[in-house]
């Protein structure tokens, strides 16, 4: 798929997309104070970083749930947009040079079309090619109206950026999703990643999960490995992308490289 902004979007790009929503255009006046951390995603084929992903810290390190417990529908939206707009700002101030993924909160975003505006901005002011963004539903979101998450996905294409679906196999991540939207990247839940060298019934369902996306065109990324048993046994199930902390803990402020004993 051709994207329509194949890298920096310019000024007259931007301009023809609708005007922002209040509580968008507010992105950079949020009040609540936050960091990130960076934690990186691994290819196996190259035994290098493939992705960084950004996950919400408190102003110190504190945990993304001492986040979190102060968003409300009253900030929701405002939140969001402080999020694409701090991240993009940290990979490109951290010298990113590989994918970025942002989690996103679908319940935060009306029209698709016009909240993705300040993330366009973002990208333009701090140099960062959007074709290295991959968007995600953050964990822990409830998703309801399961057609405007797709659709949702389906504008993120549009403009350039990768998608992806956490969690699968939880929740709302589950084959229906699958079946109406296929993104480029499917993240396996980590519950069925923990000790599946010595569970059979997982390992069934993770390589149903593989033979699936297979078909479909899609990457399949495996997180919260912790253990060399259970990195061994994705690697042999034909997964390429892994994350956790076998490989690299979270970085707060800064980018991660994978452990020297990674690959022993």
């Amino acid at each position: 798929m051709i994207s329509i902004y194949p890298t920096l979007p310019s000024e007259m790009q931007i301009a023809a997309i609708p005007v922002a929503c209040i509580g968008c255009r507010n992105g950079e006046l949020f009040e609540l104070q936050f960091e990130y951390a960076y934690q990186p995603i691994v290819e196996v084929s190259s035994r290098s970083v493939f992705a960084h992903e950004a996950l919400v810290r408190g102003p110190e390190g504190q945990s993304a749930a001492s986040v979190l417990a102060e968003i409300n529908d009253s900030n929701r939206y405002q939140f969001d947009q402080a999020c694409r707009i701090k991240a993009v700002a940290g990979a490109a101030r951290l010298g990113m040079k590989e994918f970025l993924s942002i989690n996103f909160l679908p319940n935060a975003v009306y029209r698709p079309e016009v909240c993705i505006r300040t993330t366009l901005i973002a990208a333009q002011q701090h140099n960062f090619p959007i074709e290295r963004i991959i968007f995600e539903v953050t964990e822990g979101e409830r998703v309801q109206d399961r057609p405007h998450l797709v659709n949702i996905f389906h504008e993120y294409r549009r403009f350039g950026f990768k998608t992806a679906i956490d969690d699968f196999g939880a929740g709302y991540a589950g084959l229906n999703l699958l079946a109406e939207y296929q993104p480029d990247i499917v993240k396996i839940d980590m519950d069925l990643v923990r000790g599946i060298d010595q569970h059979m019934p997982r390992q069934v369902i993770v390589a149903g999960i593989v033979k699936i996306c297979k078909d479909l065109g899609i990457r399949v990324l495996a997180e919260g490995i912790e253990t060399r048993a259970e990195r061994d046994f994705l690697i042999s199930a034909g997964i390429d992308l892994l994350q956790g902390y076998w490989f690299c803990k979270p970085v707060f402020q800064g980018l991660g490289t994978i452990h020297d004993n990674a690959w022993a």
